[in-house]
């Protein structure tokens, strides 16, 4: 028993040493290398880490230039919602300004047209969202008609703006149709008849007594064609590359067209009154935008002299989030800059509007979440706004940021479909009427003669 009560002692007394040489090690802020690993106090001495001071969220990187004007640009601001901006720093300016200034004059009684171009991709197929956004501008600043509509298209069925129907014998180029872009017009196409007739009505006018003129855009022919209007033989002598010839203008809504056997290229028909806001969509399902390059710059130019825009709405990028897992998008930046160049060379009076993508989900896991990548795909569309002198509107943003999709998909009643990708004609409408806000509030910063 003794040789135990010896061992034990000796335990205690080397334990104690080690806890004596432990403390010193703390209070004389001394150490001995042998034993560095051997620190018995260290656990009851070890204080809490400091609780970190509360400090108010980071603002996102500010990237602030000298534009030509002289003005102070503001890259983060394409982060915020409902807000259509030009990265000016001053944000009591308005973005778009050469569209404002026209829509105040023709606000002041001046009779005007007001023309703007809306392309997109399956978003606003079918005129979805164009639809809101043009109703909301001509209750608000006047004009009447649906604008442009091609001869055919996936959705005519199901538009409720257009009652559409068509012979099936019409021939067709479009920016699905290979080696076929050089002169398809904005809407992505290009058709030829042979005995070939169409039917349009115009649903977006009512009871309006408004006179509507009904235009055929066609391409060049070498000599003079006959088409057959309102039970009428028709002879026109399409001279240009692009060409409006007016069919009628009076209070009808309706048109019924029929071609000969000349194989002219026809792009389509519009519907406009005299003044107002004329909206016209040109949708195309399945593209990003980036087949507005292969278009022959004097085209597009001929386009610009025959059919002037003074806005011009890119809205894509739902079609570049393919893969769930993609984080980067810079390359859609590299082919996304040569279309944008191309149709501000041709459109050179016009302001230039690009919207973001909207949420898209895909499914992780067992549930369904937003793309990982589309703050990357956003940020990168900013940027082409940003260096292109463009306006930018965070659709994305504006309508609930992430996860809105799945929310809006799963509601009752429902405002998305269940690909978790298109909303439906009542999410539609939303996003159409905050573009129209989003507007709106940029016109009312508008000072005259600032």
């Amino acid at each position: 028993m003794n040789q135990h009560y010896r061992v034990l002692q000796l335990v205690l007394l080397f334990v104690g040493l080690l806890i004596l040489v432990s403390l010193s090690g703390h209070i004389f802020a001394f150490s001995w290398k042998p034993l560095q690993r051997v620190d018995l106090v260290a656990d009851l001495l070890k204080q809490p880490p400091p609780t970190p001071a509360v400090l108010p969220a980071a603002r996102p990187p500010v990237k602030t230039v000298v534009l030509k004007n002289g003005r102070q640009a503001d890259f983060s601001l394409f982060q915020q919602a409902h807000l259509i901006t030009d990265f000016n720093t001053d944000t009591n300016q308005t973005a778009l300004s050469g569209l404002i200034s026209k829509l105040h004059t023709l606000k002041s009684g001046k009779k005007q047209k007001i023309r703007i171009a809306y392309l997109g991709d399956s978003m606003i197929e079918g005129d979805l969202i164009s639809q809101t956004f043009r109703k909301l501008l001509q209750r608000e600043f006047g004009g009447e008609g649906v604008g442009f509509v091609p001869i055919a298209y996936p959705s005519s069925k199901n538009r409720t703006t257009v009652r559409h129907s068509n012979s099936d014998n019409w021939k067709e180029a479009n920016f699905k149709t290979a080696g076929s872009n050089h002169t398809v017009y904005l809407s992505g196409h290009t058709f030829w008849g042979n005995h070939s007739w169409i039917n349009l009505t115009d649903q977006t006018i009512g009871d309006s007594t408004t006179a509507i003129e009904k235009s055929l855009l066609c391409g060049q022919w070498e000599s003079p064609v006959n088409i057959v209007f309102a039970d009428s033989v028709k002879s026109i002598r399409p001279g240009n590359p692009v060409n409006r010839i007016v069919l009628g203008n009076n209070t009808s809504h309706a048109i019924r067209l029929s071609t000969g056997d000349e194989p002219m290229p026809i792009y389509g028909v519009s519907f406009e009154s005299a003044s107002g806001v004329i909206v016209d969509n040109f949708s195309f399902r399945g593209v990003s935008g980036v087949e507005f390059a292969a278009i022959d710059s004097g085209f597009l130019h001929a386009i610009a002299v025959n059919n002037p825009y003074d806005l011009i709405i890119l809205q894509y990028g739902i079609n570049q989030l393919f893969n769930p897992n993609l984080k980067d998008y810079k390359w859609y930046h590299k082919i996304m800059t040569p279309s944008i160049k191309n149709l501000k060379r041709a459109f050179p009076l016009a302001d230039f509007l690009l919207v973001s993508t909207a949420d898209r989900a895909f499914r992780y896991g067992d549930e369904y979440k937003t793309a990982i990548g589309i703050d990357s795909l956003i940020k990168v569309q900013a940027t082409l706004a940003y260096e292109n002198n463009m306006g930018f509107y965070n659709l994305y943003q504006s309508m609930g940021g992430n996860g809105t999709i799945v929310a809006w998909a799963n509601g009752d009643p429902s405002l998305a479909n269940k690909d978790y990708v298109h909303p439906n004609h009542r999410g539609a409408e939303i996003l159409g009427e905050d573009l129209f806000n989003a507007l709106i509030h940029d016109y009312k910063k508008y000072k005259p003669g600032y």
